[in-house]
């Protein structure tokens, strides 16, 4: 557990979601300001925080909770997305990218998840 948490490919590539939903959100109508887009980038933000404050625990079952907290997050965001999209907030190609990278973040997260289960198992 040595890494900083900066170093990990999952807080790099959930910072590039974060930015992704905010840039996205950007067009969303003005009522939803306090709804669907404060929901949004709450969720998205709370993806690289919750690795950051894991990585930082001093045990592996400290990190393994904060990223599976994470990766629930990103089913939040899925989700929220969606419903972006059925609304008409978001064309498809846009949702579909969107969803593509929330996917990658979500596999990462999947990964790590597992290689600490292993880890410990050892």
């Amino acid at each position: 557990m040595g890494q900083h948490f900066k170093d990990l490919i999952a807080w790099r590539k959930a910072m590039d979601l974060v930015e992704e939903i905010y840039r996205l959100t950007n067009s969303f109508p003005p009522q939803e300001n306090y709804r669907l887009v404060d929901q949004l980038r709450r969720a998205a933000v709370s993806v690289p925080s919750n690795i950051a404050e894991g990585q930082a625990r001093y045990t592996k079952k400290d990190f393994r909770h904060f990223l599976r907290t994470a990766k629930g997050s990103v089913a939040e965001i899925e989700t929220q997305i969606l419903i972006a999209q059925r609304l008409g907030y978001i064309k498809q190609d846009s949702c579909e990218r969107c969803i593509a990278s929330i996917r990658e973040v979500g596999r990462i997260l999947a990964g790590l998840i597992s290689s600490l289960e292993v880890d410990e198992a050892d």
